[in-house]
């Protein structure tokens, strides 16, 4: 069981907690005049102060001998607690969270759209065990519709992908513009690379999809061209795109650094995408509570330089 007292924040909430303060200048100038002065007070407010600490206390607290105001019995008993109370609210006004990435221990729970965490995970990760071996991650799949509530729930501490701005009480931060390819089994479709656009268009298409409409995140760039592809299957992972593309005589259309690094793997032959698709840029994403949490930034700040070497 917790030692923990019980709070009864309605008392606390009538009670003027600057009376403490106004007792403790009493305590620690004896006068009036002096305390009102330390506390930037006129004497009339710190003698009303005095009088209204009297009545809640019942008791004298300070009884003037000379020119010299003199504690009661009272007043030292209630003075250590109350300078305890006062110092412990001015240390956690004026202390800062420390962060040490060597002895820290916490799991951070990142979203992320699927060709970003197989980006970056591996390259973060392995930035972590040198540098924070005791932070560990857990990788969310977060599609755009779903990453701001995700993040106002605490499902996680941090979004990266193709995501939008949100609302107010979130933050994003720019990590770089996206460009596609596309890739193909020669075996299966005898083209040459580069594909002509008439080639592109006639042929059939794979296409990650984390939406209700086939054509994923590239529909809106498509309309805006005017023009349509024949997609025969999307799924939301690129990994099964190009499996699919290894069987079949499709063609997926995928980001470069994707296709850069994983279509040689899968015997794929590569081609730039003969069309002007635009797409929406890759960025971070989190609650604006965890802005300044020195943990939260610390790795936010890892993934930028990462990000910088993916080109």
């Amino acid at each position: 069981m917790s030692n923990t007292a019980t709070i009864d924040h309605f008392n606390l909430w009538s009670f003027d907690l600057n009376l403490l303060v106004a007792f403790d200048a009493l305590m620690r100038d004896r006068n009036v005049t002096q305390a009102a002065s330390r506390l930037k007070l006129q004497q009339p407010a710190m003698s009303h102060n005095l009088a209204t600490l009297r009545l809640l206390f019942q008791d004298e607290l300070f009884v003037r001998v000379g020119q010299v105001m003199q504690p009661t019995p009272r007043a030292h008993t209630l003075s250590v607690p109350i300078q305890q109370i006062l110092s412990q609210a001015h240390q956690a006004l004026i202390s800062k969270d420390e962060f040490d990435p060597l002895s820290e221990t916490r799991t951070f729970k990142i979203g992320f759209s699927s060709e970003l965490e197989v980006i970056l995970m591996p390259d973060l990760v392995a930035v972590l065990r040198e540098t924070a071996p005791g932070i560990k991650l857990l990788a969310r799949p977060a599609n755009p519709d779903q990453i701001h509530r995700m993040l106002d729930d605490g499902i996680i501490d941090l979004g990266v992908g193709c995501y939008d701005e949100g609302g107010s009480r979130h933050r994003r931060r720019l990590l770089f513009e996206q460009s596609l390819m596309c890739c193909y089994n020669k075996d299966l479709l005898p083209l040459e690379s580069p594909l002509d656009r008439a080639t592109y268009l006639r042929l059939q298409h794979a296409l990650v999809s984390q939406k209700d409409a086939i054509e994923g995140c590239l529909d809106t760039a498509l309309e805006k061209l005017d023009v349509r592809l024949d997609v025969t299957m999307a799924a939301p992972e690129f990994l099964t795109v190009l499996s699919a593309v290894t069987k079949t005589p499709l063609v997926a259309t995928l980001p470069t650094r994707i296709i850069q690094r994983y279509a040689k793997i899968f015997g794929l032959t590569e081609s730039p995408v003969p069309l002007d698709l635009e797409v929406s840029p890759i960025a971070m994403v989190w609650s604006a509570h965890s802005d300044r949490e020195p943990a939260a930034k610390w790795l936010r700040d890892q993934i930028g330089p990462l990000v910088e070497n993916f080109g």
